[in-house]
């Protein structure tokens, strides 16, 4: 017999699966499980030659008119490196070439691992993408800190500095005296 309101099977009921150790929204019917991952963010921090630092002002939520790195989600299909690359022209319309990994940053709280690497602009010009309201060139010492959207942006302005400073080579984590 068919429902008049439409399919009944899918994912609706949380439980254990057997074998796994969490409840995860299961379909007591087919037996799918749908498993539900952290989101990764890739983004940059992007150098002109004269060590100025790519800011954006953000046109979309969260945090609007707030200063972030160019990040965003990745994208099925793409690699980290490529999508890093994807959302600095996306929001900056910068074009660079990437000189390595700055910093690997797990947030439980917000599920979220991001991935933040370190950069050289090819091309001096940057502009405002479609989700950004402005774009900004930024020596260290005028960094808008008050302003800026996330603490792994300050985070990661901050590693890179000290990056910068002693040629530190490896990836950053979160800072220990901070919580995701």
């Amino acid at each position: 017999m068919t429902d008049p309101e439409g399919p009944t099977a899918g994912p609706r009921r949380y439980q254990i699966p057997d074998g796994d150790d969490r409840e995860r929204l299961t379909c007591p019917e087919c037996g799918f499980i749908a498993y539900e991952n952290p989101r990764i963010v890739v983004g940059v921090v992007a150098r002109a030659d004269d060590e100025r630092i790519v800011l954006c002002r953000r046109a979309i939520p969260p945090r609007i008119g707030y200063w972030t790195l160019p990040a965003g989600y990745m994208e099925l299909g793409e690699t980290a490196e490529a999508g890093a690359c994807r959302e600095a022209w996306e929001e900056a319309r910068a074009q660079l070439k990437l000189t390595g990994l700055l910093a690997v940053y797990s947030l439980a709280r917000i599920h979220q691992v991001q991935l933040i690497y370190r950069a050289v602009l090819t091309d001096p010009h940057v502009e405002a993408g479609p989700e950004s309201q402005s774009v900004g060139l930024f020596h260290y010492s005028e960094l808008p800190w008050d302003e800026l959207a996330f603490p792994t942006v300050r985070w990661a302005l901050e590693q890179d500095h000290q990056a910068h400073m002693e040629g530190h080579g490896e990836a950053f984590a979160n800072p220990t005296a901070e919580e995701d």
